[in-house]
């Protein structure tokens, strides 16, 4: 396989955002692995998903290699940080101006629109003259299906997984709860953590809700049960609390501040039109997974999608392990999309 470091890109033209704000200097970190073609027509690119980073090879790898869904050998395939997240690309953790510390609460809000037309600037960067594909879950299937509408000339198919085309009630309210988590930590003033603060317990609580959101009842018992009760506490208290822990040490909160909001905002018809004629007008081949066992984007919100995308196929994930399989469950999802992208040309 031959894959890429870590690069940035400094973009050199203001970027204007869906709030009226305008980021300058916005930089980028993302990853390719295989060649760009001669035409400049195999790019593969893959959207993350909240927490996640540039290194797809690292939480997604069954689906590089030979034979499967992302070959190196045959694709060119790109992964970005995504705008507001801390691996990179410009977020509240980065410095904004030379002696002026780092953006921190004053970094202005996005939607998920604004973080594919920064994609987009890289790939017109990097001389991408069409996208044989886009694949993300959750966050990143959000990403995958404003590519479609943002860039249709470019891009060729889509697999957007576990994902809706506008976040539901549901999915709000659960990431406001995580939120409140966060700026209700004593240690939390105003935008960032007391310098002299213990562990972020804030945000460590909020990745803990997320975790109970990510996962499903039975992925639970089956791992957990009542295990640890003689001992004087549950197996899955302790499974939480080091989810939490884990978070801390490598995300940025106003990030996950920022970055929740953003998927709130999501909303495929917000300025284009009625929701179903907007899905009506996303003409590319499209594959929508699905997991079953999901309690954050419910199975009858990609129903929804397939019915509606003119061009579309709808696949489950057999899973029991809830929004997660589609990281979890990551060679099933490679198997489809080989066969997928066989039936499609792309």
């Amino acid at each position: 396989m031959t894959a890429g470091a870590l690069r940035l890109h400094a973009e050199a033209r203001p970027l204007h955002l869906d709030s009226g704000g305008v980021l300058d200097g916005v930089q980028v970190a993302y990853r390719t692995w295989g060649h760009l073609s001669r035409h400049r027509d195999n790019a593969v690119v893959v959207c993350h998903a909240l927490t996640g980073n540039a290194d797809a090879d690292s939480w997604w790898g069954p689906l590089f290699g030979p034979g499967q869904a992302l070959d190196p050998a045959r694709d060119f395939v790109v992964c970005s940080n995504v705008l507001g997240s801390c691996y990179g690309t410009t977020g509240p953790a980065s410095p904004w101006a030379p002696g002026r510390g780092r953006w921190g609460p004053d970094f202005p809000e996005i939607t998920v629109r604004d973080m594919v037309r920064l994609q987009m600037r890289l790939m017109d960067a990097l001389g991408v003259h069409r996208i044989k594909l886009v694949i993300g879950g959750s966050l990143g299937g959000m990403q995958v299906l404003e590519w479609g509408l943002l860039d249709p000339e470019r891009v060729l198919a889509m697999v957007p997984i576990a994902t809706s085309g506008r976040h539901s009630a549901w999915c709000i309210g659960l990431s406001e709860a995580q939120r409140q988590a966060i700026v209700a930590d004593p240690a939390w003033q105003g935008g960032h953590y007391a310098p002299t603060a213990p562990p972020a317990s804030g945000l460590a609580v909020a990745r803990m809700i997320a975790m109970c959101s990510y996962r499903s009842p039975q992925s639970f018992a089956d791992r957990f049960g009542r295990s640890g009760e003689d001992r004087g506490g549950f197996a899955v208290e302790s499974y939480l609390r080091h989810q939490g822990r884990k978070l801390v040490d490598r995300f940025d909160a106003l990030s996950y501040l920022t970055l929740t909001r953003a998927m709130d905002s999501h909303d495929l018809a917000r300025g284009r039109g009625e929701y179903h004629q907007v899905l009506g007008s996303l003409a590319a081949p499209a594959l929508v997974m699905s997991v079953p066992s999901d309690l954050l984007y419910l199975p009858q919100e990609q129903e929804e999608l397939a019915a509606h995308l003119p061009n579309a196929e709808l696949v489950q994930l057999d899973s029991p392990h809830g929004h997660d399989a589609f990281l979890i469950e990551a060679a099933q999802v490679s198997a489809r999309v080989v066969e997928f992208r066989q039936r499609v040309g792309c």
